[in-house]
């Protein structure tokens, strides 16, 4: 299939927009060609999933753009970094390492990236409409994009998302496409009681599920208690996208393509039907965690995707006489402008000073901290507990914020029962 091409775009490709929109242009012309689109879709704006460092290919990518005069043509987020900018002497590691990432994060910024540094572009400013073309990397704010949102994008990783940030276009496939945000699969919540709470831990257990189990289709969720804030849906999705690359899911009734099961399937049927019983969801969570309740605790961490100004609101009363126990870190990961909104109204001062460790710019399951993490770490994150094992080396412990802050303060695993 030939690609087809605007003249703007054609012009782009020969570089009449300079030679970093040509050489974007390039790679998103292979790339388009590969996936089978026809022509490319302008975009609204982009989010940048890059700016961690994972070696030299990264900052020679970037900073090739950087030479060649580059800008980003639309309005572009930047994910967390290998550092924390604005409290750098928490990040521990070789010094070469702490220089490389602060480069990369500063190689992005000169290309005229927001200095955003957050998994959750999404409860910025920079928030996407309904209905809106965007090219976003980070599999919790793709999925949380298409899902509660209802913008459109696929799930692009890094360089093709800066590409994309640098040309305004992305190919027209996938999840940009109508006909490809239809249901496929069915997970149906069974035997709940009808007064069934819409808890935190509910909703990570249905989200580990449809992500072990959707097998790459769009999944419908019928059943789950309407959510009390949409921080439990940026907590589905984060640990589907993080158990089974899920980037788009529908909840009937909630999210905004699944008004009734008949729209969110497209008025098709469902290719298989999964039940989601109270010994499945148990199950989901009880492989959230290699620690054991009792297990002695050396750390929480918190805000992966990072934490909102409404989760910070929830966890400052559970602070009120809080004192941790001797050798237990607790770290709250959090984007820079929930950071300052924290601090403009005044929770930040009380946060502190019980102790616990507001970490902007990076998250502590991808960065080594000045006090490093080993043993036991007890977190509310899905995603967090799923990663965290095999990236940094810990022993999870899974439960509830309010289990998290009471663990942290007995200084062992506890739970209320999840």
């Amino acid at each position: 299939m030939a690609l087809h091409l605007t003249a703007f775009e054609q012009d782009m490709a020969a570089g009449g927009r300079g030679e970093a929109a040509a050489f974007a242009m390039d790679i998103l012309l292979r790339f388009a060609a590969a996936v089978g689109a026809p022509h490319l879709i302008e975009i609204a704006q982009a989010h940048i999933d890059g700016c961690l460092y994972h070696g030299e290919v990264s900052l020679d990518f970037v900073e090739r753009l950087v030479a060649e005069e580059g800008r980003v043509s639309v309005p572009t987020t930047l994910n967390v970094g290998s550092m924390d900018l604005l409290h750098p002497e928490l990040i521990g590691g070789a010094e070469a390492g702490r220089a490389a990432g602060r480069r990369l994060m500063e190689a992005h910024l000169a290309l005229g990236c927001e200095p955003s540094f957050t998994c959750a572009p999404y409860q910025t400013r920079f928030r996407p409409g309904f209905g809106e073309q965007i090219a976003w990397g980070e599999s919790n704010a793709i999925v949380f994009a298409n899902s509660v949102i209802g913008a459109r994008t696929n799930r692009y990783g890094d360089f093709i998302d800066l590409c994309c940030a640098v040309t305004g276009r992305a190919p027209a496939f996938g999840l940009h496409l109508d006909e490809n945000r239809k249901g496929e699969v069915l997970f149906r919540l069974k035997g709940l009681p009808v007064s069934a709470e819409a808890t935190d831990a509910l909703y990570v257990a249905v989200g580990a599920l449809v992500g072990e189990r959707s097998g790459g289709r769009v999944p419908v969720i019928e059943g789950l208690p309407p959510p009390r804030s949409e921080d439990q849906l940026k907590a589905l999705g984060a640990v589907a996208a993080s158990s089974g690359s899920v980037a788009l899911f529908h909840v009937v009734g909630v999210t905004p393509e699944a008004p009734s099961l008949a729209a969110a399937f497209g008025g098709g049927a469902p290719a298989e039907i999964v039940e989601l019983d109270a010994a499945a969801l148990r199950g989901a969570l009880a492989r959230l965690s290699t620690a054991a309740e009792g297990a002695p605790l050396a750390a929480v961490s918190l805000g992966t995707p990072h934490f909102s100004l409404g989760e910070f609101r929830a966890l400052a009363p559970l602070l009120d006489g809080f004192r941790a126990a001797p050798g237990v870190d607790i770290y709250v990961n959090t984007g820079r402008e929930t950071y300052a909104a924290l601090a403009a109204g005044g929770l930040l001062p009380a946060i502190e000073a019980a102790g616990v460790t507001v970490l902007t710019d990076t998250c502590t399951y991808v960065t080594a901290l000045t006090r490093g993490l080993s043993g036991v770490v007890m977190t509310n994150s899905g995603k967090w507990a799923h990663y965290a094992p095999g990236n940094i080396g810990v022993d999870v412990a899974f439960g509830s914020l309010e289990d998290c802050v009471a663990s942290a303060a007995a200084g062992r695993v506890v739970r209320s029962g999840l």
